[in-house]
């Protein structure tokens, strides 16, 4: 089969434009597993209509014990920065006290009592992203 200039010219410009494409894929790398979740949790039977969610900061300073309390709603927590000892009372959680590091989650459900909150450390902060969920009315 005889080509002329101009296919072998199409021909070689489809090659390397190929090449081209192909070539960053060649040596990358296989991509990472995917990763595990942080956290799941089965969420309490309740529809969100008229309920409301609420993110804070909570700052732990070395050393800080906070009181038990309960929350109007449900919430999780997650360790941002240091390690937190808690407990929380209430049905399908752990009652035991547990020691959360920087990318760990926590869950307390409604109705629960959060009897331990501390700073696991005496010389390093501590600091927690709580999303709180509470019906509008229970502010």
């Amino acid at each position: 089969m005889l080509m002329t200039r101009r296919d072998a010219i199409d021909r070689f410009a489809g090659f390397a434009g190929f090449a081209a494409f192909a070539a960053p894929f060649a040596s990358q790398t296989p991509p990472a597993p995917p990763r595990p979740p942080v956290f799941k949790q089965d969420l309490p039977n309740v529809t969100l209509d008229g309920w409301e969610v609420t993110v804070s900061h909570v700052d732990f300073a070395p050393g800080r014990v906070g009181q038990p309390h309960q929350h109007q709603g449900f919430l999780f927590a997650y360790v941002l920065e240091g390690a937190v000892v808690t407990q929380v009372l209430g049905e399908g959680v752990p009652n035991d006290e547990r020691t959360y590091r920087a990318g760990e989650m926590f869950y307390e459900p409604i109705g629960s009592t959060h009897q331990v909150s501390k700073n696991a450390s005496a010389t390093q902060p501590a600091r927690l992203l709580a999303i709180n969920f509470t019906k509008k009315a229970a502010r």
